[in-house]
């Protein structure tokens, strides 16, 4: 066999025959590298008009592909372990239909430093030269598609083939500045071939003499790039394997030099050992060499559900996701059949994976890993889960979804829409059945780790807010220490109850502790207990829950709905009688509060601060200011605050109050007791007192009865006996 010289061509195999035109002018012959030719085979396209070709410069093509497809070079492994795998699979199944039986093909890698070069080895099917002619010689021409094309839709059940583009041999020059690809065909009589090529616009084909393939199979040879000296690291190599190509069906197999510590008899020490005598021994280091056997996990998710054991599951989950101390507390395994085809196990961890304790929504934290036929994708891919699922782990592998040329991008398709739904859908299956487990604890373990995600997802999806208001758990006012649900609410709502009611506050026990419970509790209804910011926007989200509106407890004007015309004029009376003390106190508190009002729902405290219908609770102002002060920002206090004071006409305190009022409403006596009123309420309802001195004097002026009313404490008398 010859030496042959040969360019490498798109795979149509364009003409290259050009138009007089072009051929006569100067100006088209430059750029005709650009242009597109006239295929003198074809008929005119139309009357009057001619059928071109396009062309390409090879050199400018293989330029793109190297420098401009994969926006990571680390993929250039992924590609050859796939190619190399398909290649294996094509014998196997080629094999079945062969009378002599064949060995089970595998993938060998070797780093050689010595020689710079890193060599990807398979006993697969192998190449001829006309096989090396059109599958490494024309850019996109997929021989792994061929083949499938070849087969037709009877044999394509029998093969996992993965490729599909054509171009993933030419990720080797990512990394290398020569390839060379020692190959031979399992078709009798075929001989060794060396093809090689330095990612210009040809390559060579020549008769190889190097060390024999058995069978047949491919040996690539990568001529490592300078700064590419990190991939003849055994360890960077595995790391690659284990990310990309851990469940690829074919053993692969790693060249590795280990070194163990063996004791041996020290014959120095030895040579005046008495008789009888212990001999003396010493630790020498023991080097090895040879191929080790990397991808030992199995792809469970490929198989049957049914023929899975718990413990294989458990297995598979710390083997993938690196988590040997983390049992899952729930998985789901299925196959989506239908318009579109994958298969998928999730898991619920049974702890908050460590990247998402700092930051719920880590962006390194990527617990849904994408497969196509085995091979690792992508775990970037935002639009397959939405974030508020980010806890949780899983697989998803499936050969229909729309990925680019480089399988780095998932593009928006209804593809994907209908697998987000069905990983959304199997998720909320598994937290129900969580929920429904006869061990309450196990659900309040699982809420303690995720329970601020669902309360995200109440906020963002729309769609699934429904179904995840009953996973939902708060502390209320009849609960004591244990969670309950709405469900549990709705349930053993008093009667003649038309709402759900709520109030927020810091901690279950500052929360027990508003005026505002009074209004409810003393009907028989209960409050549930918003205890983080987050529990409020959760709420204010919700707005209802079956027929059932949710109700915010601290907002003014508080309808109870069982209100009778009676007790509407009996209020309006009390606002009229309470006219002197209601003006004096919003004169009093003027920029505290925005107005001052009568309430018949308090019973044991004085007075409460409520917010307006806009204004934001206590807690909501605090995380809004910390959040403003963080980027640096002013927080709007104005706009935030717009507080209500409502007073309990049938407290001694107002009904003291009144009377003062009706005295001397200039002294300072009345004036800091309708301070002191205002400051208990503020902190009875969850806010924070600001004029802290002030506060703390005229609580003093009430501690002692010889407290001038200025708070100034008089000197101390000495009295001698």
């Amino acid at each position: 066999l010859a030496t042959s010289s040969l360019a490498f061509a798109p795979a149509s195999r364009p003409s290259f025959l050009t138009h007089g035109i072009v051929k006569n002018n100067p100006v088209a012959q430059l750029v005709k590298p650009l242009c597109m030719s006239t295929s003198e085979a074809e008929a005119p396209a139309s009357p009057g008009g001619q059928t071109f070709d396009f062309q390409a410069d090879v050199a400018r093509v293989m330029n793109i592909i190297i420098n401009s497809l994969y926006s990571d070079r680390d993929v250039f492994l992924r590609e050859l372990v796939s190619n190399a795998a398909d290649a294996c699979d094509k014998k196997r199944f080629l094999s079945l239909s062969s009378e002599e039986g064949t060995d089970t093909p595998e993938i060998k890698i070797r780093c050689s430093y010595d020689d710079n070069t890193l060599t990807i080895e398979d006993s697969g099917v192998g190449m001829t030269q006309e096989e090396l002619v059109n599958n490494l010689g024309r850019i996109a021409q997929s021989g792994t598609r061929n083949f499938l094309d070849a087969l037709g839709d009877g044999g394509t059940a029998d093969v996992n083939l993965i490729g599909q583009f054509g171009v993933g041999f030419y990720a080797s020059y990512l990394v290398a500045d020569k390839v060379e690809v020692v190959t031979k065909s399992m078709q009798p009589g075929s001989p060794q071939l060396r093809w090689q090529s330095d990612a210009g616009s040809s390559f060579t084909i020549t008769p190889d003499t190097s060390d024999d393939i058995q069978s047949s199979g491919t040996r690539i040879v990568l001529h490592l790039k300078e700064d590419a000296s990190e991939y003849l690291e055994s360890t960077k190599i595995e790391a690659l394997l284990q990310r990309y190509s851990e469940f690829i069906e074919f053993p692969i197999s790693v060249w590795k030099e280990n070194t163990e510590y063996k004791k041996v008899p020290d014959e120095e020490a030895n040579k005046d050992l008495a008789e009888g005598e212990e001999p003396k021994m010493k630790t020498v280091p023991e080097i090895t060499q040879g191929y080790e056997l990397l991808n030992t996990q199995k792809p469970i998710w490929l198989r049957s559900p049914r023929d899975v054991t718990e413990t294989e599951y458990t297995e598979f989950y710390k083997s993938a996701f690196r988590s040997a101390y983390d049992e899952p507390m729930k998985y789901a395994h299925f196959v989506l059949e239908g318009q579109v085809e994958c298969k998928a196990i999730l898991y619920v961890p049974g702890m908050l994976p460590f990247e998402l304790s700092k930051d719920m929504f880590d962006e390194d934290a990527r617990n849904i890993r994408l497969y196509v036929k085995r091979v690792f994708i992508n775990d970037k891919f935002e639009d397959l889960m939405p974030r508020w699922l980010k806890f949780v782990r899983g697989v998803v592998d499936s050969d229909d979804l729309p990925l680019n040329v480089g399988r780095e991008i998932l593009q928006k398709s209804k593809v994907l829409t209908i697998i987000n739904k069905r990983l959304v859908r199997k998720s909320l299956d598994m937290f129900k059945d969580l929920a429904d487990d006869e061990d309450e604890s196990v659900y309040i373990k699982f809420w303690n780790n995720f329970g601020k995600y669902l309360k995200v997802g109440i906020i963002e999806d729309d769609r699934h807010r429904n179904d995840i208001a009953p996973l939902l758990r708060f502390f209320s006012s009849k609960s004591g220490d244990e969670y309950t649900s709405l469900e549990n609410y709705v349930e053993h709502m008093a009667e003649g109850q038309k709402s759900i009611y709520f109030v927020s506050g810091e901690g279950k026990e500052k929360t027990a502790m508003s005026p505002v419970i009074e209004k409810l509790t003393s009907r028989g209804y209960e409050v549930l207990y918003m205890t983080q910011p987050l529990d409020e926007i959760c709420m204010e989200s919700l707005r209802q829950y079956k027929d059932y509106d949710v109700v915010d407890a601290t907002k003014e004007g508080l309808n109870l709905e069982d209100e009778t015309d009676e007790a509407k004029k009996k209020k309006e009376e009390l606002n009229e009688e309470f006219r002197p003390v209601i003006e004096f106190l919003e004169g009093a508190l003027a920029g505290k509060v925005q107005k001052v009002v009568v309430s018949d729902l308090l019973t044991d405290s004085p007075a409460a601060l409520v917010q307006g219908a806009y204004g934001l609770s206590p807690m909501m102002q605090r995380y809004m200011k910390a959040q403003t002060v963080s980027d640096n920002n002013p927080a709007p206090t104005s706009n935030m605050n717009q507080a209500v004071l409502e007073i309990n006409p049938n407290h001694p305190i107002v009904l003291e109050m009144a009377d003062k009022v009706k005295i001397d409403a200039e002294c300072d006596d009345t004036q800091n007791f309708a301070l002191l009123m205002y400051d208990v309420a503020s902190m009875t309802s969850g806010y924070e007192v600001e004029d802290t001195s002030g506060f703390a004097k005229r609580v003093m002026s009430l501690m002692s009865d010889s407290a001038s009313s200025d708070g100034v404490v008089k000197e101390a008398e000495i009295v001698v006996e």
